[in-house]
């Protein structure tokens, strides 16, 4: 809440002209000031305010208990205000001075301009108390959110992780050389790599699937951008989406460069995705196509990177994978329910 937010000042002066006077010396230099018909009333009022002008007789007639308690339960950014109206030729009494705990004590009668600055003064102090309580919040909401960062990194780390020994043994049982085991466990790290790029420039830790598409096509295209096509609306994935996504477009892409599409010059590519909204939640369509490559038959056991699409797929992302071996070429349908989940990967 800022200064002008507030009730600027609260006068409790139920005895006499005092309260009267004091709201039109203030109101005619533009400061707000609402009366009070007694101590409850100030109490109830001074969280919205920025200064309580109190005099003497109010409060020795009054009973304090519950104004000491709300100076008391006030946070540490906050020492509110208090003018101290008393009689000329008299000593405030300590008591209630140490009550006020940040008062200025004035005489009466006072010159207006004594009571105008004095609230002034108090008004400038409160903002000043109010600027701490923001840098605190603020200071608050960073904590807060470099605690959630802190989470997701341990969760990002232990998924990684995860994925990282689960592609170290299946390449490892895929693969019948050193060498082989090499190249091919290095290109799904590198891939792996690029995911992990796009969800760390992300504000949000999202990834875009045209980018996790374009990172691992583009270099097929043949400059006129006829051999590659990419169709779809944009979709950001979340970390536990953008992963086994980005997986699973490299296993393709790779075996498309070996036995399919992007193994001869004419070979095309064609992936179109939309995005349906169902009473279920969001759902992500993915169609993969390849034509003008090889011909086409279906292997006889089940690769690493079949097993990867419909493993970590079907499990971590819970997608219905449709893989069709047709003599002019593969095609591969995902449909991805598009909702956030914390799971570690399968193999």
């Amino acid at each position: 809440m800022t200064q002008a937010d507030e009730v600027s000042v609260l006068i409790l002066a139920p005895h006499g002209r005092d309260g009267t006077v004091a709201a039109a010396i203030l109101g005619e230099v533009g400061i707000k000031a609402t009366i009070c018909s007694d101590l409850e009333t100030l109490v109830a009022g001074l969280d919205a305010a920025a200064c309580g002008v109190i005099t003497e007789e109010a409060l020795l007639s009054a009973d304090r208990r519950e104004l000491a308690r709300w100076v008391e339960r006030q946070p540490p950014w906050s020492d509110l205000p208090f003018i101290l109206l008393t009689y000329r030729g008299g000593s405030p009494v300590e008591h209630l001075t140490e009550l006020l705990g940040n008062v200025t004590v004035l005489e009466r009668p006072f010159h207006p301009t004594v009571l105008v600055n004095a609230v002034r003064s108090a008004l400038r102090a409160r903002q000043r108390q109010r600027e701490v309580e923001t840098y605190l919040e603020e200071r608050q909401r960073t904590h807060e959110r470099q605690a959630l960062l802190i989470r997701e990194l341990h969760h990002r780390v232990k998924n990684t992780l995860a994925t990282v020994q689960g592609l170290l043994g299946a390449t490892a049982r895929s693969t019948r050389s050193v060498d082989e085991f090499y190249h091919s466990f290095a290109d799904r790290i590198v891939s792996l790599s690029n995911t992990h790029n796009l969800l760390t420039e992300d504000y949000w830790q999202t990834a875009p699937l045209i980018e996790m598409f374009r990172n691992e096509l583009s270099h097929y295209d043949d400059g006129a951008q006829q051999r590659i096509t990419l169709d779809g609306p944009p979709v950001e994935l979340s970390a536990d989406l953008a992963v086994p996504v980005g997986m699973a477009v490299h296993e393709l892409t790779t075996n498309a460069a070996k036995h399919g599409a992007l193994s001869v010059p004419g070979g095309q590519i064609t992936v179109i995705w939309t995005v349906r909204d169902l009473e279920a939640g969001r759902r992500l369509d993915i169609k993969w196509l390849e034509r003008g490559g090889p011909p086409v038959a279906k292997p006889s056991r089940k690769g690493f990177g079949s097993t990867l699409l419909h493993r970590v797929l079907t499990h971590q992302c819970h997608a219905t994978i449709n893989i069709a071996y047709d003599r002019e070429g593969l095609s591969c349908h995902m449909d991805i329910p598009l909702v956030e989940e914390r799971l570690v990967p399968e193999y």
